[in-house]
């Protein structure tokens, strides 16, 4: 007997059909939110300033994803030419702001 098992995430602000589920932290809590990319890129958009101006602290991937990147070779420049490409703005030097890399890595 065969079944299948269907997972349907529905965003968490408006309702409508969500494409993933995000986690982040906040003043020591953690949160998760199912959001549609429309709401993901509002969320990052909103965030950009600040994680573009914070310091980074342990946390997921932490130095081992920063070396799996630089290994890689080109990663910030590839990503700045699809973020670019995909509407957004990104300094020409300098660090990317994570929400901006997550979205180039999640593409």
């Amino acid at each position: 007997m065969a079944k299948r098992v269907v997972e349907t995430l529905i965003d968490d602000l408006d309702g409508s059909d969500a494409d993933r589920t995000l986690s982040f932290a906040f003043d020591g809590d953690q949160y998760a939110i199912d959001l549609s990319s429309k709401n993901i890129e509002k969320f990052e958009a909103a965030l950009a300033p600040y994680v573009g101006a914070a310091r980074k602290t342990a946390g997921r991937g932490g130095a081992s994803r920063r070396r799996g990147a630089s290994a890689g070779g080109g990663d910030t420049k590839d990503a700045r030419e699809w973020l670019r490409a995909n509407g957004h703005q990104v300094s020409d030097r300098g660090r990317i702001p994570a929400p901006l890399m997550e979205l180039y890595r999640n593409r």
